[in-house]
């Protein structure tokens, strides 16, 4: 029997649940959950923004903890390991995406909290294909967010074939955007940070902004224009998207990883005339996972959490709701 906590409707609290997982699958490991942080995606699913939520559900897709039992098909994991999962449970393992390595674009992927339980709980089953080593270097109350909100971020770097010369534009500087403009710094970028929060100048300087730009000023916009060669938005409201696309240098990139629910509006002369580019991804694969938390501790990259008990998960879902969490929220396991 796994203890969590669980919403039984849209928009309800969460309250204690447990259920029973069946018998463990060859090619699955239980996780002990040490952590699991809480990304705005887990608070979507709880209010079913999207219309795929199922109920009881448990949120969570941060994980970080500690092998408790493996598959007996399982053969580079064992008990005790520290581990994460992200938003992926599973893969198919054999469509061209699994063979070629991109396993975030199968399309038989299951997410760890659509129809299955996620992380809000004392354990969480995945298998094991999509379950990452936690390097030495990470704390893993560091290691949950890193998982969706860090590989989703650090993606683009890989997908664009940036180099240590090019300059990157953040565009939303939240749970997402602070990792990202930790990643570019270290990745050896000219890193520009836009903001509609005036308050955050000094702290992403520390992160590791070189400017930051006030993302409600046209004036400011208008200075960078046609001088960043990629910008990654994590930002999921409607902006003036013609403003970043003149931002781009000639074959410059504008890259999605928030989820903007309105339609971007674009004007095709605006991408033809500097052979410029509109781009998405979605968090990463194993080995994006495994090449980031590498990276992350090579340069000690690592988010800004606040941490809350598990117990007072509905506290910790309400402070990221009001907008409050700088810059992530983690859940540290308290079931006695």
């Amino acid at each position: 029997m796994i203890r969590a906590y669980a919403t039984s409707a849209p928009a309800a609290p969460l309250e204690p649940f447990t259920y029973e997982p069946g018998p463990l699958g060859h090619d699955e490991v239980d996780i002990r959950v040490t952590a699991c942080g809480i990304c705005h995606s887990d608070l979507s699913m709880v209010n079913n923004e999207w219309g795929i939520s199922q109920y009881p559900l448990v949120p969570g897709h941060e994980v970080a903890g500690i092998v408790h039992a493996v598959g007996e098909q399982v053969s580079h994991l064992k008990v005790g390991d520290r581990v994460g999962l992200g938003w992926h449970a599973s893969y198919c393992m054999h469509c061209p995406q699994c063979m070629s390595g991109h396993h975030n674009l199968c399309s038989q992927s299951q997410a760890t909290i659509v129809g299955r339980h996620g992380g809000f709980a004392e354990r969480v089953r995945a298998q094991a294909a999509s379950v990452v080593p936690i390097p030495d270097g990470v704390d893993l109350l560091d290691a949950g967010p890193l998982f969706c909100g860090g590989v989703t971020v650090f993606t683009p770097l890989l997908q664009h074939q940036i180099r240590p010369v090019d300059r990157v534009g953040i565009v939303g500087v939240g749970g997402l955007g602070h990792l990202a403009v930790q990643f570019a710094r270290a990745w050896g970028c000219e890193v520009v940070a836009f903001t509609s929060n005036p308050d955050k100048a000094s702290s992403l300087q520390q992160l590791g902004a070189h400017h930051v730009v006030s993302s409600v000023d046209p004036a400011a916009l208008e200075a960078w224009q046609g001088r960043l060669d990629l910008i990654i938005v994590t930002a999921n409201v409607a902006l003036d998207w013609a403003a970043y696309i003149q931002c781009l240098s000639p074959r410059g990139k504008l890259h999605f990883v928030g989820a903007v629910l309105e339609p971007v509006e674009i004007a095709a002369f605006d991408l033809i005339g500097g052979q410029k580019a509109v781009a998405g991804s979605p968090v990463g694969s194993p080995e994006t996972i495994r090449t980031m938390l590498a990276f992350a501790a090579r340069h000690k990259i690592k988010p800004v959490i606040e941490v809350f008990p598990m117990s007072q998960v509905n506290d910790a879902l309400a402070h990221l709701a009001a907008g409050k969490a700088r810059y992530r929220v983690v859940l540290e396991s308290d079931f006695a």
